[in-house]
């Protein structure tokens, strides 16, 4: 490797989510009193790949971070720009001021293995139960172990891999 002479210009950048490209996901949870909810996610990371884990962030003002701390689980789900509209409704909205689940018409299906729904209109569905939790400032970080994961058949081949450039992400 070498070290080159060549002027590049550099500036201070804003340190707020410097990270990007991030994932554009909606994080689907149940509170114990069988509500549902669903919110979008702008922290969400891999975060192990032994065992298999994800990490969500939730400020807890968020409606439905007593959901997710209660129940233990969540779901994250992948999105496409065609669900965009419902991605920035479910993102600028409060069940709060009523039901944007049923406002959006967002179709539901229980998980497989946590007692949350997936989003059926997302292509992938990401089941995780909670193993530990983190406050770094404005967020809490959830790490969910993944106990599922669910994928359109469209994307995914006979030995389950999913085809991510068969996606077209937000």
């Amino acid at each position: 490797m070498s070290i080159t002479n060549a002027v590049v210009e550099k500036k201070e950048a804003k340190m707020r989510s410097c990270l990007q490209p991030a994932p554009k996901v909606l994080v689907s949870c149940r509170g114990l009193d069988g509500e549902n909810n669903a919110l979008a996610v702008g922290y969400c990371g891999n975060c192990s790949y032994d065992p298999p884990m994800v990490m969500v962030g939730i400020v807890p003002t968020r409606y439905s971070y007593k959901m997710i701390k209660e129940s233990g689980c969540f779901v994250v789900n992948l999105v496409e720009k065609s669900y965009k509209e419902t991605f920035d409704y479910l993102g600028s909205h409060s069940k709060r001021d009523g039901d944007k689940l049923a406002a959006m018409n967002v179709k539901l299906q229980d998980g497989q293995k946590v007692n949350a729904p997936i989003l059926l209109d997302c292509p992938v569905n990401i089941e995780c139960t909670i193993v530990d939790s983190i406050v770094t400032g404005s967020h809490e970080m959830f790490i969910g172990k993944i106990e599922c994961v669910r994928a359109d058949a469209r994307i995914t081949d006979d030995k389950g891999n999913i085809d991510f450039s068969r996606l077209d992400f937000i």
